[in-house]
């Protein structure tokens, strides 16, 4: 019996306007930049390999799925604006082997109408939305514990 006793690997991707957290619309996503978070998420997960991409382009959001895909143990994916309107997003999650947790810093259901229809939750392993960017750290703490 061998034991893979190698750091679980998470990826973390942020889909459009998430570069700009701590700067955009504070009042719905806060003043923290997720890279200042990121280091929080990193000290809170010592045992984790976690890592962070960020695109506003839906194909190298697409990319980095398919990077991904076969090799992590998890990804934790906040498609932005992307949530809404990708069948691409969908089908590169349903491709890879990787579960995913999809993760929304607002309540999507208690925004715009048009927030409410997610064309990728389908595909993902859960969903966590409205709980701020606390939802980063409770998507990580799934994987890790269902691995």
């Amino acid at each position: 019996m061998h034991l893979d006793l190698s750091p679980m690997k998470i990826q973390i991707i942020n889909g459009p306007n998430l570069n700009l957290l701590g700067k955009r619309e504070t009042d719905v996503y806060g003043n923290e930049p997720f890279e200042k978070y990121f280091d929080k998420l990193k000290q809170r997960f010592p045992t984790v390999e976690l890592h962070y991409f960020q695109s506003n382009v839906e194909g190298e959001i697409i990319n980095q799925l398919h990077k991904v895909g076969f090799d992590y143990q998890g990804i934790v994916l906040n498609a932005g604006a992307y949530t809404h309107t990708s069948v691409a997003i969908h089908d590169a999650i349903a491709a890879v082997k990787t579960p995913v947790v999809e993760v929304h810093i607002s309540n999507i259901y208690a925004r715009e109408e048009f927030r409410h229809l997610s064309l990728i939750t389908s595909k993902c392993a859960g969903l966590i939305t409205g709980f701020g960017l606390e939802g980063y750290a409770m998507a990580v703490n799934y994987l890790v514990n269902t691995r």
